[in-house]
């Protein structure tokens, strides 16, 4: 499972030294496994104190991003513990789900590049 949190990683100063980029994804670093696809969607969502995303998998690579809370996401056969600041990364097609820990929601924000040849993805059913 790859996650990476914004806390271990040093930022580089950039547009002429005026600002600090945190690289979670380096440039072109997922050139050759997006190939060909595109933005599907960029959301953010919430998942309730004891509660969970159903498990579901789509032709996406999907991003997690944890704003706050934390939980056990699930990719696979693999859980691991996620808090505030990891990015998860689900390759496409994988059986993934998200379930709280602790005493707070967990909110998150999302982004999707479909792979090449993708259909339509009716989120609400799965």
């Amino acid at each position: 499972m790859d996650v990476r949190n914004v806390q271990e990683i040093t930022p580089e100063v950039e547009h002429n030294g005026t600002v600090p980029v945190w690289y979670l994804v380096s440039p072109r670093e997922m050139q050759q496994i997006t190939d060909g696809g595109y933005l599907e969607l960029v959301n953010e969502f919430e998942v309730a104190v004891g509660g969970q995303v159903y498990p579901h998998n789509h032709p996406t690579h999907e991003f997690y991003f944890v704003m706050s809370g934390e939980g056990i996401m699930t990719i696979g056969d693999e859980d691991r513990p996620v808090h505030q600041g990891d990015l998860v990364y689900i390759p496409p097609d994988q059986v993934h789900s998200l379930t709280t820990t602790g005493d707070v929601a967990c909110h998150c924000f999302c982004f999707a590049v479909a792979v090449k040849g993708a259909g339509a993805i009716d989120y609400t059913t799965h």
